[in-house]
């Protein structure tokens, strides 16, 4: 049996246990306690933490995220380190009023739907054994068949809480996408799945208008809090504003676009700006920082919520700034790869963005 550690999480006080293979932000998250997170996989640095006292492993951190001089000082990257001894550490718990939270669990479902919708990209319907609660914007860990996990965003919406819609695009070389995903993974077949991870997540008790800014398959978490406005207008009504733009460098990369101007043509509070860099799209040409600062020199007021590569995530924060909309009002949610990993890109944020 695998041996288990006591943590202690401060400033809250709160003791839980740790397997030794399991990390410190798991064993918290799957206990309720919310600490700060983004992916999950040693390269972001959100989720860094304190250990006050105790033996950790810190595993496969990144040295751009983890100097050398945070690990003597006693810092850890909770999403990759391990317990050795018991534990206390110190973390920022600090969640936003009108935000649910929901404990990370194991969950097993059916691969349902499994299609293509734009070069490179596919989208997967998993019909869950039982219901996940999350909230728009989270993610989930897939399981690989030859192990580790993948974090993929939710693109349904919480009140579709028996099924997930994720949105995967094909990295080359990659185990879960070119190896699996891409490959061999076919309807039918079981799937294992652990969440809700993330503090990226739509708040609906927010009364400002709503920027959606994503490229890519940063449309996913998007498109969960588009279907989740939807929901809330037929529940009790929806007037505020959303803007979603959605970048790509060609106009088949446009996945969706019929659903989205059909919604926009249907609903006067959403309106639908694509966003192509590299040809034309019948309309205008660009990229999300630059249509979006053109539209919106003054863009306080609003609130933004901002998913894509990190590179695109600093662009378009450096634009809505320039804008005048400050980090208190912007979320974001960055899609790092193995690339970012080795270089260390963008892993240095204001702590007063939220995540």
């Amino acid at each position: 049996m695998t041996e288990s550690y006591t943590v202690t999480v401060e400033p809250l006080g709160s003791e839980i246990s740790c397997r030794a293979d399991q990390t410190i932000l798991d064993a918290c998250l799957r206990e309720g306690i919310w600490l700060p997170h983004a992916c999950t996989h040693g390269t972001c640095g959100t989720c860094k933490a304190e250990i006050l006292d105790g033996e950790a492993d810190l595993g496969d951190a990144s040295p751009y995220a983890l100097l050398e001089s945070e690990r003597d000082e006693g810092a850890a990257l909770i999403c990759v380190a391990t317990p050795r001894s018991d534990l206390v550490i110190e973390g920022e718990v600090d969640v936003e009023d009108g935000i649910e939270i929901h404990p990370v669990r194991d969950y097993a479902g059916t691969l349902e739907v499994l299609e293509d919708v734009a070069p490179g990209v596919r989208r997967l319907v998993i019909a869950l054994d039982t219901p996940m609660a999350f909230n728009a914007g989270q993610y989930v860990q897939l399981t690989l068949p030859g192990g580790g996990t993948r974090p993929y965003s939710i693109a349904s919406p919480p009140s579709q809480a028996d099924r997930i819609e994720l949105q995967v695009k094909r990295t080359d070389g990659g185990a879960a996408t070119a190896g699996w995903i891409f490959a061999g993974l076919a309807v039918g077949d079981r799937i294992a799945v652990a969440g809700p991870y993330g503090r990226f997540c739509f708040n609906p008790a927010r009364e400002e208008p709503v920027l959606l800014l994503g490229t890519g398959t940063g449309l996913a978490p998007l498109a969960a809090i588009v279907r989740t406005i939807l929901d809330l207008e037929e529940q009790q009504g929806w007037e505020r504003p959303v803007v979603l733009y959605h970048g790509t460098s060609t106009v088949e990369g446009l996945y969706d676009r019929a659903w989205y101007e059909e919604l926009a043509e249907t609903r006067d509070w959403f309106d639908y700006r694509p966003a192509v860099s590299q040809e034309d799209c019948g309309g205008r040409r660009g990229r999300v920082p630059a249509l979006m600062a053109a539209d919106f020199p003054r863009a306080s007021g609003h609130v933004a919520y901002v998913c894509g590569s990190p590179a695109m995530v600093e662009d378009t924060m450096k634009a809505l700034m320039k804008a005048r909309l400050f980090p208190r009002y912007i979320y974001r949610e960055d899609f790092f790869d193995a690339a970012d990993r080795a270089s260390g890109a963008n892993v240095v944020r204001s702590p007063l963005i939220r995540r």
